[in-house]
């Protein structure tokens, strides 16, 4: 597989207690990112942030939150990006998605070896 030129990328913005079907959002992300053969996405988990709620969330130990912000970032073809976004509507409660252009340099996925 190659991906090269005009990309598009996604960004999820949640918090890391944030479930779906009673495992965290972000692996539930990831494994249907896989599922549908998305080129790659990869989990942040942030040191501090807020969204909607203006609660400051933060990964420190004291902090009244412990919910600490994680980013979701996708990136594909806009075919695949836009089949992603109405399973991502049904899968985040309470987030931010956005979509932005990019320009992929290098992107090659070499198929392993049968054996």
């Amino acid at each position: 597989m190659k991906l090269e030129g005009k990309a598009k990328l996604l960004r999820i913005h949640f918090g890391e207690d944030d479930k779906w079907q009673g495992q965290p959002l972000y692996r539930a992300i990831v494994e249907r990112c896989r599922k549908l053969d998305i080129a790659g996405a990869t989990v942040y988990r942030g040191i501090e942030g807020y969204g909607a709620s203006t609660l400051i969330r933060r990964s420190h130990l004291l902090s009244i939150s412990s919910d600490a912000p994680v980013m979701v970032s996708i990136v594909d073809s806009e075919e695949k990006i836009r089949t992603l976004i109405p399973v991502l509507d049904e899968m985040v409660d309470e987030g931010l998605i956005a979509m932005s252009d990019v320009e992929v340099i290098k992107y090659v996925h070499q198929e392993e070896p049968k054996r």
